[in-house]
């Protein structure tokens, strides 16, 4: 498994390597300092997002509701405080309401054992569209001054590099703990090695499950936060986008195999470079939004046949499905 896993983390590298250089001789506005930092920082959002994801996927799940999970509880911690609601309130609903998402999804795979893609891409709808009925009267929640404190998450430097990066490199650090030096990170992978296995070995595999969801849940609360913060607003038509794909693509084309049990936190971090590269290039050749993602879809394709080379389904995945 490792082997498989460095072999394609090598291949992109040397991807990266290739385009970066590629653009670097043929786009003079690429391989500046600061368009260098701006590709760092748009992707750091989506890094943090993957991080999450990566989760999910190697407990052999998906999450399509984590884009709604970055957008609605972050959402609504501004529009409370701009209703004139303390900051500690404000975080605790938006928390709050993150952890009841990630438990419905856990509880309604875990023990009523409905599909991930169903049951993610059904409550990310349901809360999307709270959000648009419920919570927010504008498509943009403003950042108010009363917020100001909580500015240091996502807006300004640290030596001169951006917040959401430095967030994106602690996030990725407190995940890489996790799943290398915690019991409930190594039932993670033990999970989506073989489920079954793991819960006669006395694995609780349906609570680990739970968990899983309730912290990809944090994780995209987390990172709404600090691109509430990078950007001073939360535009929440974002989960009408298509940055759920960027995530699924930077999981897959980064080497975490959609079959679980296979992954590490620097193969996120080398699908997110190769998508930031492949984003920010493509913006500098102002290609069309339509075409970026006639684009993402022919990478995407490519890397899940790449992934099921690498990681062929077995007789225990078969019998738990594609997803």
């Amino acid at each position: 498994m490792k082997k498989q896993v460095f072999s394609q983390q090598s291949v992109v590298i040397l991807i990266s390597l290739v385009m970066a250089t590629g653009f670097a001789i043929f786009l003079p506005a690429f391989l500046t300092v600061l368009n260098v930092v701006a590709l760092l920082q748009n992707v750091a959002i989506l890094g943090i997002l993957s991080l999450g994801m990566a989760i999910i996927v190697i407990g052999r799940g998906i999450d399509f509701s984590m884009v709604a999970l970055l957008v609605v509880p972050s959402g609504l911690l501004l529009q409370l405080v701009q209703d004139g609601h303390s900051i500690p309130i404000a975080l605790a609903a938006a928390f709050a309401l993150a952890l009841v998402f990630g438990l419905i999804n856990g509880f309604l795979i875990a023990y009523v054992e409905i599909s991930p893609l169903f049951t993610t891409l059904g409550t990310g709808i349901f809360l999307a569209g709270m959000g648009q009925a419920v919570f927010f009267p504008l498509d943009v929640v403003p950042w108010g001054p009363q917020l100001n404190s909580m500015e240091w998450i996502g807006s300004g430097p640290i030596l001169q590099i951006p917040k959401p990066i430095v967030m994106f490199v602690l996030a990725a650090m407190a995940m890489t703990f996790f799943l290398r030096k915690t019991r409930l990170g190594s039932y993670v992978y033990a999970i989506g090695d073989n489920p079954h296995g793991a819960r006669t070995t006395g694995i609780p595999t349906r609570p680990v499950i739970v968990f899983m969801y309730v912290l990809a849940a944090m994780i995209a609360t987390y990172a709404g936060l600090v691109m509430a913060a990078s950007i001073h607003s939360m535009p929440t038509r974002i989960y009408n986008s298509t940055m759920i794909y960027d995530v699924i693509l930077i999981v897959i084309i980064g080497g975490i195999g959609m079959t679980g049990g296979r992954g590490r936190v620097s193969n996120v971090i080398v699908g997110t470079v190769l998508i930031g590269i492949l984003l920010n290039g493509m913006t500098i050749l102002d290609v069309s939004y339509s075409a970026q993602n006639v684009v993402k879809g022919t990478v995407l394709l490519i890397a899940l046949l790449f992934d099921t080379y690498l990681n062929p389904r077995n007789e225990d995945t078969a019998q738990q499905g594609d997803v």
